[in-house]
Order: C-alpha cells, then structure tokens, then sequence
C-alpha cells in the first residue's frame, strides 16, 4: 500500500475527534464579522495550527505546507485567518506572490481597502490587547514590528528582483534577516520544474525554495484549486506537505457551488444570445419576487482573439438595440428547452409582456452596462468594476473576454456564459486545452449567490437560512433553483458536449453521473380524508428573546473565579539524570481572591475598552434590562458579583497595576467566551401552526450522485411498502437504518391498529422544517406518525421520528434533546383545529441494534 499523504492522516485524525476546533481570539475577532466560518475552513485553520506546533512523519524545517482547496472555497479568506494568527505567534513579515497582476489587486483590495465590499478584517484589529495595522511594503527593512507587514508581488516580479539588483526591492538578505510568512496563490504555476522533472537553474521554482531555505523561521504556505497528484514527482514532494484537500467535487456535493447546467440548442449565435438574455432577465425577475436584490451577470466568451471578442460586443449592442417583440416571440415559439418554457409561463403569471420583456432587456443590457475586459491599457478602469459586480452601484450586467478571468476573478452573480464560436478542439485521445479553459472559467462562474429564504418559506428546505449553500437540491422545481444554477450556452454538438462535460466531470465541477428519482405519493393515499383535510403541525424560527436575560447567570456564564498567575522568579535547576525526588521544587501556594468592585475602576473601564466585545450597544442586545455600562461594571448580576484568584507572589500585589489590568483582561475574556458559547441568533417558537397535509407532502424529484447509496433503487423495499396503506409515498430514498425503521414499524400495525385509526406514516423529505427550541437550529425529522384514537375523543397524534445509526447518535444528540423537549413542552396541552384536538411528541431515536428499547419509548411516549 502506497505512502498516506499527510492530508489523508489528518483526515483519520480529525475523523476521530483528534483535532482542536476551537478558533483563537485572534482569528475569530478580527476577521469581517460578515464572513461567517465555514466547517471546512474551521477544519483548515485546526490542521494547520496542529502541523505548525506538533511533529508529524516527514516534518522539516523550515515548515512548507499547502492547502488544496476548490475554487471559491474562501482560500484568501484563510490567509488573512493565518496572517492574524501568526502575527499572534510572534510573526511580523509576510509575503504574498502569485503569477497575475490581476490578483494582486484584487488581493490588495481585500487585505487593505476597509471600503471594499470584500474587505477580510474587522476595521479595527486587536492582538494581545494592541491595535494592529496592515501595511504594504516594498521590503522588509525598517518596517514598523507592530504592523502586519505585507509584501505583495508577482511571480515574475520576484523573480526578477532577486537575480538583479534594483533599488527598494526584496534581497535574499531580507528573508535571512527576519522570519517571513510566504504564501503563494495559484501554487500551480511555481511547479514547472518539479512537473518536468529536469533541473532549471534559473527558474521560479529555484527562486522560492531558495528565499524560503535563508532562515529555518520561515515559513512557505501554497494555496492552489489545481494539485497534480498523479506526477511521481509531484507526489514525493508534496506528500508531507498538503494538510487539507477539498476539492471542487466535494465543495459542490456540499452544496457550496451552482449547479451547471449545460443548454445547447440548434439555434445560430445570435438566437442564442437573445435566448441567453431572456434566461437572465428571468433570473432577476423570480429573484425580485422573493425580495432577493440579484443583478445577474452574462459573460460572452470570445475564442482566441480581443478583436472577436470586440466583434461579439458590436454584435450584441446591435442586437439589443433592434430588439422587437416578434424576436421575443420566436423564441418563444421555436425554443425546446423546458427551462425556456418555465421562463416565459412566469412571465405569464407575472403579467410581463413581451413588450414590456423588451423594454426592460434594452435597459438592463445598454451599452454603457456592458464591459470589456481584453485591453490592458482599460486595466485600471475595467478591473474595479469586474471586481464589484456584486456591489449594488455597480450596472454592469454584460461582459465581453477572451482569457482574462479565467483564475483569480471572484464573482458570485455570473449565472450564464454564451460560447460565441462554434469551432471545437475535440478529436484527440485527450481533452484540448481550449475546452479545458473553458471548464476553468466555468468553473470560477459556479461560485453560489449568496441569499437567505423570506422566513415563510423557509420550512421546507435544506440550509433555508444558510447564505451560502444550495437550498433546492430536493426540490428542483421551486422557482428559485434557477439562480441556484449557471448555464453554460453552446450550440448543439455531441463531440463538444460530450467533451466539455468530460472536462467539467474531472475537474469535480459536474458528477460523474447524476441520477434523478420520484419520490410519489401513493394515488390511494391521496383520494384518503387525511390527505385532502388533514392537518400538520410545526413550529418557527424567530429572533432570540432576550428578554428574561438580566444576569450572567441567567445568560448561563458561571460565577467561578478566574485564576491569575504572577510569576515568582522562583526556579531550580537539576542534573539531566538525577533521580528519585531529588531536584524537585515544591511551589509555595499563595492565593488571595480579590472581587472585582475593590479594583481601581479605571483599570476595568481601561481592560473593558481594549475588548471591543464589551461595548454597551453589544451587552445592551443580550441584557435588554441593562441601565449603563457602570451598571455591567459595578452589578452583583454582572461584572461586581465575579472575583478574581491571584496566585503566587501575590505580597506587592496591591501596587502592581501591570498584574490587575492584565487579570482584568483574562477574566473578560473568559467571560467573553462563556457568553459567547450561549448566545444565538434565533429560537424555535414554542406555538406550532398548522398548514394542510396537501400543501406540506408533495411528489418530488430527488438528485443524487450515482455512487450515492440513497440514490440507488430498491425494488424489494419499494415491492415492500407498495402494500402497506399506511405507508404514504412509493418508497424511501434514505440509509438502511431508515429503511429499517418501516419495517420494524410494520411488525408493530396490528397492535398499534387495535387502540388507533387513521394511521400513516410520511417521509418527510425536506418537505419541512422544525426549529429547536433553545437555539432556532433547523430539524428536519426523517418520519412523521400520525394516529388518531379510537376512542371518539377525536385526539390526533401527531409523532416526530428520526432514525439514526450509532456512529451519528453523538453527533446528534441535539436533535434527540429537541424531541424530547417537545415531548415534555406537550405532555399537558394539545392543540385544537376545527373539532379535532392534537398532541405532539417527539420519540427519542430509533437505532436496528436497539429496537426494544424504541418500541418501549414509543410506547411509553403514547401512554
């Protein structure tokens, strides 16, 4: 068996709960609050904080490390994480290279610029109770030691610097003088020598290892999309080196990226064009019926030269400007596409015309809001504008290239790309290197629009209050799954399109295989009483009340003492094989505990200023009873109950101002993380409401990978639950635990049918949402039970149940915490509709290993 590469230990590591997940202050406080951690990042900042402090095998000095991550996966975002924490380690210098222009100003931009919309740091930076600013810098000589100081450059540029002696620039000299961070974007393209496996005395490969060797402080941290892993000597130089590898297959199975979807047709250019643009006039249009403010963006791909690509933007000015109601409506006419119909049946509803599409089209798409990004003397007038296209000032909504943005262009608002030429470079054994390209640019186009559901409609999906994740994967007819989607439009030619999906297949942007499955209502169940007047009951998400909040402890921060060393100057020292006690120092334990309120209050107020937690508007929000800041400082429900543990030479204590400011610090840390722990946005409603079984199950179509085993067909199960009127739909796409489940349930009808009528059971989907009580965190039970009694008491049960295989008990247990809650909230009340009463319950998990004991809980939860 092959060598692990250090990624895959780390995986087994991290699988195993072998990481620390915790995120230092550092980090956590002084990235742009709007950047929320994503799992993955988490993961990302944990393994590198593990491989910088730990041995592993293959470790050397000084440390090189890369992390292989997909495009848009938020890599520059990590790099400002691991600027601020190694800033925090004692690092100062940092260099940032990469092989474009193009990406240092946009990098530049977001490490720099506070008014950028994509600026990555809190406008005001604290480590170790000290503002810190980030400067730019040519070199490393006379910079100020309390700055970030970060040199950017290019490849070339570096390159250049260190092989001819210019003034101001970076010498060998530097990196040997002071420890530097250096991270390389686009790590792909220093390789070229390791990939051609020949020596090259003067190549850029050489530079970088050469500046990286000067001092074992250094550190060399690559980023790329685009590891190669398959050349032998690739693989031996990088194998103790990538610490994460997540890809853009798993980065869009995450759901983080847009679908891609291919739409050809047969239509020529300039059909294509149009029809392109009524599909991102569509776009905008659904978008603005859920209040989602989206400026969708077109890109037309030019195939070799700028003047094609000036000829398609003459060409398109041309066509909008002549744009008629008839070519309107020969698009509608002529186009095949499902997607084209969906468009032009949501214009009918919403009652635009064709002339009013034309209207709109012509002044969305008008010259002045169309841009070229060939020329590189309109670099500084086009890059800004290409940079924000998410910004709301910005009208751009057409853009006309050849190569430009193929790396290092972040937008999220591209949802089409129109293919302006028809030749293809198919034929070969391989895939050409233009289609190749094209997947590339694709691929930065598949980036997810970010938005959130309105809160009406959030109950039935996935991640509906996850900006950044795909919502509609379960439900792929919702209106809104078209700007989860980017269309790449082509004419229709098999050779290219079975090329280019082959590209998109292998660079992880499309599935190898995605299978659709109807998950169906059973006709018989539909024509039931239940089906058409029953009711489901479910509770929502709202913002946390924070009202009954007027204490820390009531916040759940604990009334424990901070403990706080002051060092003694006391030591020892030992033979190195002394043994027996001899050599060992007994520490003379002085304590004295000190209540916050007799300490200086200039010192607290002082210690309270230099944590930007602590601001009043800030404890305001969480204790809504709060007078003044002096109150949080001087109240026995605050700050003035807490005390302070002072150790060790504790005798000049009451002089030492340096000692109490920096005990101060730590204890509203500490406070600061406790809080922290328990505050949370949102809160599950403690009122359900009802909506009609009808409206809430629906027929669906599922996707899957097909190396998904839910995806696969079981005509045993489905031969099994055909049967079984008290089974709801077809069958179930779900893991043999849920599967497991129906069975067991089944060996259960005849007792549950002699106490109980009107018995079903529905998987539940993704057809809606619960909302835990204590933190608002979406619960998407697998089974709802209902049962009404015999009794004529017209009592409906209604049973939330989930499923749930031993290795994700722990994991879950949250959700097993919520059910029981529910349990407990409706032991006493039962909700009224029409003539019918309804309790609910919630059944602690069902796991095949213990199905007594679920039949035992089921049973005593309908006792």
């Amino acid at each position: 068996m092959p060598e692990q590469f250090l990624y895959q230990e780390l995986d087994s590591v991290s699988r195993f709960g072998g990481l620390a997940k915790e995120i230092p202050n550092a980090i956590r406080l002084n990235l742009a609050p709007k950047y929320e951690l994503r799992a993955y990042q988490v993961e990302a900042f944990a393994r590198f904080m593990r491989c910088s402090t730990s041995d592993f095998p293959g470790k050397a000095r000084p440390l090189h490390l890369m992390f292989n991550m997909a495009t848009g996966s938020g890599k520059t975002l990590i790099m400002a994480g691991l600027i601020l924490y190694l800033y925090e380690q004692g690092y100062r210098n940092f260099l940032f290279f990469v092989n474009s222009t193009n990406i240092i100003e946009k990098t530049k931009d977001n490490f720099l610029n506070p008014a950028s919309i994509k600026y990555l740091f809190n406008p005001a930076i604290v480590i170790g109770n000290r503002r810190v600013r980030v400067t730019p810098v040519e070199n490393f000589e006379a910079v100020n030691p309390n700055d970030i100081n970060i040199c950017f450059t290019t490849i070339q540029k570096l390159h250049s610097d260190l092989t001819s002696e210019k003034e101001n620039a970076l010498t060998y000299a530097d990196f040997r003088k002071h420890k530097v961070v250096l991270m390389a974007d686009e790590a792909h393209h220093i390789n070229v020598q390791t990939r051609a496996q020949q020596a090259m005395f003067e190549s850029w490969e050489n530079t970088v290892q050469r500046i990286f060797e000067q001092n074992a402080d250094n550190l060399l941290l690559e980023f790329t999309a685009t590891h190669d892993y398959e050349t032998p000597a690739m693989v031996d130089k990088y194998r103790h080196k990538v610490i994460i590898r997540y890809d853009l297959l798993q980065f869009r199975n995450d759901r983080f990226s847009k679908d891609v979807v291919l739409v050809y047709s047969d239509f020529d250019l300039d059909a294509r064009i149009l029809q392109a643009v009524i599909l991102s006039q569509y776009k905008q249009e659904v978008a603005a019926k859920y209040r989602i403010n989206l400026k969708p963006v077109l890109l037309f791909k030019a195939q070799r030269t700028i003047e094609q690509s000036r000829e398609n933007q003459a060409n398109f000015n041309r066509l909008i400007a002549r744009l008629t109601t008839k070519d309107i409506e020969n698009i509608r006419r002529k186009s095949n596409l499902a997607l084209v119909r969906r468009a032009f049946s949501f214009f009918d509803v919403q009652g635009i015309s064709a002339a009013q599409l034309v209207e709109r089209v012509k002044r969305e798409f008008h010259p002045d809001h169309c841009l070229s990004v060939n020329d590189e003397s309109e670099k500084v007038n086009y890059q800004i504008l290409v940079n924000t296209l998410e910004d709301k000032q910005n009208r751009i909504r057409a853009i006309f290239a050849v190569q430009k943005l193929n790396e290092g262009w972040d937008v999220l608002n591209l949802f089409d790309i129109v293919r302006c030429y028809e030749p293809r470079d198919t034929g070969r054994a391989k895939i050409g290197s233009i289609t190749l390209s094209e997947a590339q640019l694709i691929g930065r186009g598949a980036r997810y629009f970010p938005f959130i559901l309105p809160e009406s409609d959030e109950r039935s999906f996935d991640f509906a209050q996850d900006r950044f994740r795909r919502k509609f994967d379960g439900n792929l007819g919702h209106e809104l799954r078209v700007i989860e989607e980017l269309h790449y439009h082509s004419i229709n030619d098999s050779r290219y399109i079975a090329e280019i999906r082959d590209a998109l297949i292998e660079q992880g942007i499309l599935g190898d295989q995605v299978i659709e499955r109807k998950l169906e209502l059973k006709a018989a169940f539909k024509k039931t009483p239940f089906y058409k007047k029953g009711v489901v009951w479910f509770n929502e998400r709202q913002p946390k009340d924070y009202q009954p909040i007027r204490s820390l402890a009531d916040l759940g921060v604990k009334r424990k003492n901070y403990v706080h060393s002051i060092a003694t100057g006391h030591g020892d020292a030992s033979a190195v094989l002394a043994t027996g006690r001899q050599g060992r120092a007994l520490k003379e334990e002085n304590r004295v505990d000190v209540k916050i309120t007799t300490l200086p209050r200039n010192l607290l107020q002082s210690a309270i200023a230099r944590n930007p937690f602590f601001t009043f508007a800030s404890l305001k929000r969480y204790f809504p009873h709060l007078a003044s800041l002096q109150d949080f400082i001087g109240s026995e429900k605050y700050l003035g109950g807490l005390e302070i543990t002072f150790q060790g030479n504790v005798y000049g204590l009451d002089d030492n101002k340096s000692e109490k400011l920096a005990a101060l610090i730590g204890l509203l840390n500490q406070v600061e993380t406790e809080m922290r722990q328990q505050i949370t946005e949102y809160q599950g409603s403690r009122d359900f409401r009802h909506d009609w079984v009808h409206q809430i199950f629906t027929d669906k179509v599922l996707r899957f990978d097909k190396n998904n085993e839910r995806g696969k067909d079981d005509a045993q199960f489905e031969y099994f639950v055909s049967s079984k009127d008290w089974f709801a739909f077809n069958t179930v796409y779900g893991t043999r635990e849920e599967k497991d489940f129906v069975r067991m349930l089944d060996r259960q009808m005849d007792k549950l049918k002699a106490q109980y009528e009107g018995i079903y059971l529905v998987r539940n989907e993704g057809h809606f949402a619960i909302y835990n009580f204590s933190d608002g965190q979406a619960f998407q039970p697998d089974y709802i039970l209902f049962l009404r009694e015999k009794s004529g008491a017209l009592l409906t049960y209604q049973l939330f149940i989930e499923p749930k295989g031993k290795h994700l008990k722990e994991h879950d247990r949250w959700k097993e915490k919520f059910l029981e809650e529910i349990t407990e909230e409706f032991k006493a009340r039962s909700f009224k509709f029409e003539d019918k009463k309804y309790r609910l319950i919630g059944v602690p998990f069902y796991n095949n290993a213990d199905e007594n004991q679920f039949r035992a809980d089921l049973e005593s939860a309908l006792a």
